[in-house]
């Protein structure tokens, strides 16, 4: 009797609907937030819902071929009503969610550029490789929060931003001079180049969607990178400085962003330490080399 309710209970949850960032913000892209920002609430967001529709379809012409060539469907599901501020991932049999809210993009740190990295964010737990997240019975189907951060930067906003006039949205970026000479260092092709300015500050616009949300005061900034180092790779949401690292280092990876990462491989078309890459590595402020 004993042995068929542990057998019924363990199907019930591996049969469960499996959350990444999960549903209402309880563990979404940020951490359990009781924020609600309505339509009419009055906000310096430039996003409007025209806005949010435009980067939702693109982000949606991209990527839905690519999961239906892994016989998946994407739905990326809009919640422009709704003012939750988060965003979250789920798979359903064949079916890859991603949940888009519009509380999010109205908070007043968010950027369209760092609106479109949130749902690269979302996909990257579907796409984004290893380190995946753990759980009681082992690994689980999502990239952690860490490799989102970092392939939604490295893969996902390049091919996002490619066909863009990069090098005119750029010039009217106010970018640190850290980040545009570490950019300029790391690519030759100015269009590149610009790629990296946009991918960089929409990491600093997030960056201050955690330090806002967590009431920190102290400024995050592209040369005071988190001076941390895991003993065993952070699954979790890293801290918000490590978390402006992490898509910095995104940014500044030359991988080609159509040569996807290895479910099983750390390194595969990625910046590695094993490579003898210096720049665009997984920062240590959350991940473990292997």
């Amino acid at each position: 009797m004993r042995k068929g309710l542990i057998a019924l209970a363990l199907a019930t949850v591996l049969s469960a609907p499996a959350f990444a960032c999960d549903m209402h913000g309880n563990s979404g892209f940020v951490e359990e937030n009781n924020l609600w920002i309505s339509t009419d609430a009055k906000s310096v967001s430039t996003i409007d819902e025209k806005e949010f529709t435009k980067i939702m379809d693109k982000i949606e012409k991209i990527y839905k071929p690519v999961i239906a060539a892994k016989g998946k469907t994407l739905e990326l599901i809009r919640k422009w009503e709704d003012g939750t501020v988060n965003a979250y991932a789920q798979q359903t049999g064949n079916v890859w969610k991603v949940s888009m809210f519009g509380g999010l993009a109205r908070h007043e740190t968010i950027t369209s550029d760092a609106m479109a990295l949130v749902a690269c964010h979302e996909l990257g737990h579907h796409l984004g490789g290893q380190p995946r997240k753990k759980s009681w019975f082992g690994t689980t189907w999502a990239s952690n929060e860490g490799q989102s951060d970092w392939w939604g930067n490295m893969k996902c906003m390049r091919k996002y931003m490619e066909d863009e006039d990069n090098i005119t949205i750029a010039g009217n970026l106010n970018l640190p001079e850290l980040a545009k000479s570490k950019c300029d260092a790391n690519f030759s092709d100015a269009n590149e180049v610009a790629m990296c300015y946009r991918g960089a500050m929409a990491g600093l616009s997030l960056g201050n969607l955690f330090r806002a949300l967590r009431n920190l005061e102290t400024e995050l900034k592209f040369d005071t990178p988190d001076p941390k180092k895991v003993t065993a790779t952070n699954h979790n949401h890293p801290a918000p400085q490590c978390r402006l690292d992490t898509y910095f280092a995104g940014a500044l990876c030359d991988r080609d962003a159509y040569a996807d990462v290895d479910g099983t491989s750390h390194t595969k078309n990625v910046c590695s330490r094993t490579a003898g890459d210096v720049d665009g590595l997984r920062p240590l402020c959350w991940y473990k080399v292997k």
